[in-house]
């Protein structure tokens, strides 16, 4: 069945310094009402690693530990009908007003998208040539098959803007 679905308000504060975008919502993270909540989605696992930090599941926490290290998070699709958790499932989606936000902090260095719907979603609104750069970084998700160390490897670029 395709249900309409919604992403979450940004997770941003005036010391972001980078944003990561995902799509929208898998259905583990809806019913959870959390970002990356499916437990094989790397996402936590790769930050918590890449930052030092000790990995928690508490979602304050977790969210907390994005602040504290200048990490803001949001989704490129505000709305759109999906079955199931597949990017591919998407259809008649809404944008989410990323140049809204970007303009509003200011602090923000660099974009990296978490997969390449979010990445493709995003040039459509902004262009090629945006003010700030934009990357893509392999997908966090468990259905994107390459291995964790593949993908932290990736994700370490990251650091290069915090």
């Amino acid at each position: 069945m395709t249900i309409r679905i919604a992403s979450f308000p940004p997770i941003i504060s005036e010391t972001s310094e980078i944003l990561i975008l995902g799509s929208v919502p898998g259905v583990r993270s809806l019913k959870a009402q959390e970002y990356y909540a499916h437990p094989q989605n790397h996402f936590w696992k790769i930050v918590f690693q890449l930052f030092g930090g000790e990995f928690t599941p508490n979602y304050a926490q977790k969210l907390d530990f994005l602040t504290d290290n200048k990490i803001a998070l949001w989704d490129v699709i505000e709305t759109c009908e999906r079955k199931g958790s597949l990017d591919t499932e998407i259809r008649n989606e809404e944008s989410n007003d990323i140049p809204a936000l970007l303009a509003e902090f200011p602090n923000i260095k660099a974009v990296f998208c978490n997969g390449q719907k979010a990445h493709k979603n995003l040039l459509k609104m902004v262009g090629k040539d945006y003010d700030l750069p934009i990357f893509v970084l392999p997908s966090t998700s468990p259905l994107h098959t390459i291995g964790f160390e593949k993908k932290l490897e990736a994700w370490t670029l990251i650091k290069d803007y915090v």
